[in-house]
C-alpha cells in the first residue's frame, strides 16, 4: 500500500491586514486558482478548510468560486473541513461562545456546499483542554491538531530543542526544525505524526507539524531575503517528502507537510510581515500556485497517494491518546502562542467590553426565559455581532507591526451592531427599563471610548516608510 499525503490549505477572509476592497481579489487569486489546479489533473486531491465567514463572503461576493468548490466536492477531489464560523482564538474565548460559531460554521459550509464537514480545524491550533470537546459536540469526528506543541509537551523534547513558549513571542517557526531533528530516529515519537490518533472522548485526531509545512510555505514563496543565497529548489522540496516516506513506511501509513494559509498559493499573503517585519501585504505571487502544483507532482513521482482526512482515518488507529492532557493551556502553531493574542494592546482593550456585551445577552435572555441559542433574531444578531468582534485579526500582530486599522473598525462596528440588537431585544420583551439587567446606552459610551483609543493608535503600514 502507497503511502498517503495530505496537503491542506486553509482559507480566512478576514486576515489580517487584507483590505476590504481587496478580498475578492484574493478568493480569485488564490481560492479559485486552487480549485482550477485541483480540477486540472485526476491524481490531484486535497482537503480545503474556511472559515464560515470566507464560505460566505465566497457565495456572496465571489459566486464563480464558490461553484467551483461545490463541483470539487462532489467529485472527491477536495474534503471539505470547517472551523468557527469567525476565525477566532478559541482557548482566549468562552467555550460556549466557541461551540456557537463552530456550529455556525457548519451550517455555512452546508448553506453553501451540501455537505457538512467531519473533519475540523481549530484556528491558530489555539489549545485548552476543552477543545476536543467542543469539536465532538459541534459534531466533528476528526479535529487536525498541531504536532509541534504537542512535542513540545514533553519535557526530554523541551530540553533537548532548547524551545520555550512565552506570552509575548510571535513564534519559534523557524527553529521548529529542531523538533525533527530530536525524533527523527525515534519511532516512539514519529508514530504520532505517521498513525491517527483518539481524544479521550472518541475524537479522532490527526497531527500537521511546521517541521514540514514551515519549509513548503517557504518554498512556495520563492523568497530569499537574506536568509537564503537561493530560493528553495523543488528538488529540496522532493528530498524533505523522500525523508518523510522513509519514516512513514517505518512508523505509519501517512503525512500531513502542507496544513498553512490557502492565501500563500496565488499571493504572498502575510509572509513579509510575518517573517521579516515588512509592510508589504498580499501581493501577486502567481509562481506559487504553479510551485504549489509541482509539489502535488513530486509527491506523487516518490509514490505517494495524494489523499485527504477521511482516507487516512481508515487507516489504523493509535487509540486513546492522552498525552494530549499535556499541552499547555494557551500555546498555538509555530511554537507560539494563543495568549499572545491575548496580550496586544488591541486584544487589552476590545476583550473585557466583548466579554461585557456577551454577559448583557446571557442575562437579557436568562431573565426573559429564552434560549441563548433561541431562533429570535435579535438574539441570533447579538450573538453572530459580538462573536464577530472577537475575530482573531483585529487583534493581531503585537508591535511593532498591528493589525489594519479597518480590521479593528470593524470589530467596533460588530460592538455598536450587537449592543443595538441587545437594546431590541429588551424593547420587545418589554424590559428595556431594567437597566440592572443591561444598559444599552452605557455600553454605547464605553465602545465609544474604546474606540477613540483604538483609533487614535498608529497602525502598520500606514506611512510610506511602513514604520
Amino acid at each position: 500500500m502507497n503511502p498517503k499525503i495530505i496537503f491542506l490549505p486553509h482559507a480566512n477572509i478576514q486576515y489580517s491586514q487584507l483590505r476590504p476592497d481587496r478580498r475578492a481579489w484574493v478568493a480569485i487569486e488564490s481560492y479559485e486558482k486552487l480549485f482550477d489546479l485541483v480540477a486540472s489533473d485526476d491524481r490531484y486531491r486535497i482537503a480545503f478548510e474556511a472559515s464560515g465567514e470566507t464560505i460566505d463572503f465566497m457565495a456572496r461576493e465571489t459566486p464563480g468560486v464558490i461553484a467551483k468548490l461545490r463541483s470539487l466536492i462532489r467529485e472527491k477531489k477536495i474534503e471539505p473541513v470547517a472551523s468557527p464560523f469567525t476565525h477566532l482564538m478559541i482557548s482566549n474565548i468562552d467555550p460556549e461562545i466557541c461551540l456557537i460559531t463552530l456550529k455556525d460554521g457548519l451550517d455555512a459550509w452546508e448553506k453553501h456546499t451540501g455537505v457538512r464537514p467531519e473533519t475540523g480545524w481549530n484556528p491558530e491550533c489555539a489549545w485548552a483542554g476543552y477543545v476536543p470537546d467542543i469539536y465532538k459536540a459541534a459534531g466533528f469526528k476528526s479535529l487536525i491538531m498541531d504536532a509541534d506543541s504537542f512535542f513540545l509537551s514533553f519535557p526530554e523534547i523541551r530540553e533537548a530543542t532548547g524551545l520555550t513558549f512565552d506570552v509575548a513571542g510571535h513564534s519559534n517557526k523557524n527553529h521548529l526544525f529542531r523538533i525533527e531533528d530530536y525524533i527523527k530516529d525515534k519511532p516512539e515519537f514519529l508514530k504520532y505524526l505517521t498513525n491517527p490518533s483518539k481524544a479521550k472522548n472518541g475524537l479522532n485526531l490527526i497531527f500537521r507539524s511546521d517541521m514540514m509545512s514551515n519549509f513548503m510555505l517557504w518554498y512556495l514563496m520563492g523568497a530569499t531575503e537574506g536568509y537564503r543565497e537561493k530560493p528553495v529548489a523543488i528538488s529540496e522540496v522532493e528530498a524533505m517528502l523522500a525523508r518523510w516516506k522513509d519514516r512513514v513506511a517505518a512508523t505509519g501509513g501517512f503525512i500531513l507537510p502542507y496544513a498553512e494559509d490557502a492565501e500563500y498559493i496565488g499571493t504572498t499573503a502575510y509572509f513579509y510581515v510575518k517573517q521579516f517585519g515588512q509592510a508589504r501585504f498580499f501581493e501577486p505571487e502567481p509562481g506559487s500556485i504553479a510551485r504549489f502544483k509541482d509539489a502535488l507532482d513530486a509527491a506523487v513521482r516518490l509514490g505517494y497517494d495524494l489523499a485527504t482526512p477521511a482516507d487516512v482515518l481508515k487507516m489504523r488507529s493509535l487509540g486513546r491518546n492522552d498525552f494530549i492532557e499535556n499541552i499547555e493551556n494557551g500555546v498555538a502553531w509555530h511554537g507560539g502562542t494563543a495568549k499572545a493574542w491575548a496580550n496586544t494592546k488591541y486584544a487589552r482593550i476590545l476583550d473585557p467590553v466583548c466579554r461585557s456585551v456577551y454577559d448583557g445577552i446571557k442575562s437579557v435572555c436568562a431573565y426573559c426565559k429564552i434560549r441563548i441559542d433561541a431562533e429570535e433574531a435579535d438574539v441570533k444578531i447579538a450573538l453572530k455581532r459580538v462573536i464577530s468582534a472577537y475575530v482573531s485579526d483585529s487583534r493581531w500582530p503585537p508591535d511593532p507591526t498591528s493589525p489594519g486599522r479597518f480590521n479593528v473598525e470593524e470589530s467596533l462596528a460588530d460592538l455598536d451592531a450587537a449592543n443595538e440588537a441587545i437594546a431590541q431585544l429588551m424593547k420587545k420583551h418589554g424590559v428595556e427599563g431594567k437597566r440592572s439587567l443591561y444598559s444599552p446606552t452605557l455600553m454605547k459610551t464605553q465602545i465609544e471610548r474604546i474606540r477613540g483609543e483604538l483609533m487614535a493608535l498608529p497602525y502598520f503600514g500606514e506611512n510610506a516608510a511602513g514604520k
